[in-house]
């Protein structure tokens, strides 16, 4: 609740002097409509198969400005209707949770914006690289906090964040806790998550990030410092350049970079935590990638790789600790597949291999792809995905159906289920408006 108390106060301050029409005189209100199916099919006899429906809203009002300041609020409702299973273990809680309804606001926020500067304070929707919204299920991950975005030039921002506390995308409100955190953790209805740490763990206190981000031309950069307090410390820096002829042959090429170490009193240290089934003394990551491919025409090729470094003696074996995507498989990682990469899986390489065709003057979009893994920790494995995106806006202005799929195959001490395959699919009806 704090974020809004930030919020109501400063509506107050920004309310002296102005006439309330002023203030909502040129307000707007937005939504999207999400109906989603997720099935989990397993191999393993000892894995329930699982499933999970859920119809959900998003609401966002926005008022008009005074003196630059403006508020906006999001609100959200999840619905399952009643057709969540009674036995838990066959229901897939990475969608919704378990219950079979959840509700509440994932905005709340004053913003003030001129021509050099962005800044918002409350409860706000994030896009960095390691804290975003992790957005493919019902209901975003949100962060409570202040944002400051400059912009000293067209192309260039510079980005300054101080969160305290985050939402979850099951959760129904904010709480003092991250990925690695136990399900309900302080009461958090925080599902599909990675759940590592004792549930007598410390709260965590948040995260301090700065960052630059620059697109010009062919060029698109950034650079990130992210202390994960009592967590880690990130520093993560990638580029991609674009050759773009007039032959309709665009070739891009792109390097990414990450390294962590310990924060101050780390909690997974503290705790002897086991991440990829290893704890450790110390945080300790180093992990580079490239990505280079084509768009010709309404196709897009690529192929990527990653690797990560093993470190004895660290937490995972030289595991990247990425409180806000672990299991989310959201981080910024060329190789990461829909339900893992090796943020996931720990030290060890991987290659991905990508193709995608527009059809139907740009309305079909169909993306293929097959990653390989090779770990340290969690031996080899392989996914192939697909995914389906057909715009119906002909239909309905801003109504979109999406299929994703994906197989995945191999790895050892239970990185499958009995180490056997199985296979996950989603589909996936929006409406925006």
């Amino acid at each position: 609740m704090r974020g809004r108390y930030v919020v109501v106060a400063a509506l107050t301050c920004v309310a002296v002097g102005a006439h309330a029409d002023d203030f909502f005189r040129d307000g707007s209100f937005n939504g999207e409509l999400r109906l989603y199916r997720f099935d989990r099919n397993y191999d393993a006899d000892t894995q329930h198969d699982s499933r999970a429906n859920s119809l959900a809203g998003l609401f966002t009002v926005k008022s008009g400005k005074v003196g630059g300041f403006s508020l906006a609020a999001t609100a959200f409702s999840a619905q399952s209707f009643g057709t969540q299973s009674n036995d838990v273990s066959r229901v897939d809680t990475s969608l919704m949770g378990p219950k079979n309804s959840i509700s509440g606001f994932s905005q709340a926020y004053l913003e003030y914006a001129n021509r050099w500067l962005v800044a918002r304070a409350g409860d706000q929707y994030l896009a960095t690289p390691w804290m975003g919204q992790s957005d493919s299920r019902v209901i975003p991950a949100s962060y409570q906090g202040a944002m400051l975005d400059f912009k000293p030039a067209k192309g260039w921002d510079i980005y300054s964040i101080r969160t305290l506390r985050w939402k979850s995308r099951t959760s129904d409100g904010y709480t003092d806790d991250n990925v690695y955190y136990p399900s309900t953790y302080h009461g958090d209805s925080m599902y599909g998550n990675n759940g590592s740490l004792p549930r007598t763990t410390r709260e965590a206190d948040g995260t301090t990030a700065i960052g630059t981000t620059y697109a010009a031309g062919g060029w698109k950069a950034q650079a990130w410092y992210y202390d994960f307090e009592h967590f880690d410390r990130m520093g993560y820096v990638d580029g991609m350049y674009t050759l773009k002829t007039e032959s309709g042959f665009d070739p891009f090429i792109g390097a990414q970079v990450v390294r962590q170490t310990s924060g101050s009193d780390n909690v997974l240290v503290d705790t002897k935590t086991k991440i990829t089934g290893l704890a450790g003394n110390r945080v300790d990551a180093q992990a580079w990638g490239v990505d280079a491919g084509a768009k010709a025409g309404k196709a897009k090729f690529d192929l990527s790789y990653n690797k990560l470094e093993r470190q004895h003696g660290a937490v995972g074996g030289g595991a990247i600790i990425s409180p806000y995507t672990n299991t989310y498989a959201t981080d910024p990682l060329y190789t990461t597949s829909m339900l893992r990469g090796l943020v996931e899986q720990g030290p060890g390489h991987a290659w991905k291999a990508r193709a995608s065709y527009a059809f139907l003057q740009d309305a079909l979009t169909v993306t293929a792809s097959y990653a390989h893994y090779g770990t340290n920790l969690r031996g080899e494995s392989h996914d192939v995905y697909v995914d389906i995106v057909y715009g119906l806006d002909k239909l309905l202005k801003g109504m979109q159906l999406r299929d994703r799929w994906e197989h995945t195959v191999g790895g050892r001490n239970n990185l499958n289920p009995g180490n056997l395959p199985w296979t996950n699919n989603r589909l996936m009806i929006s409406y925006q408006f």
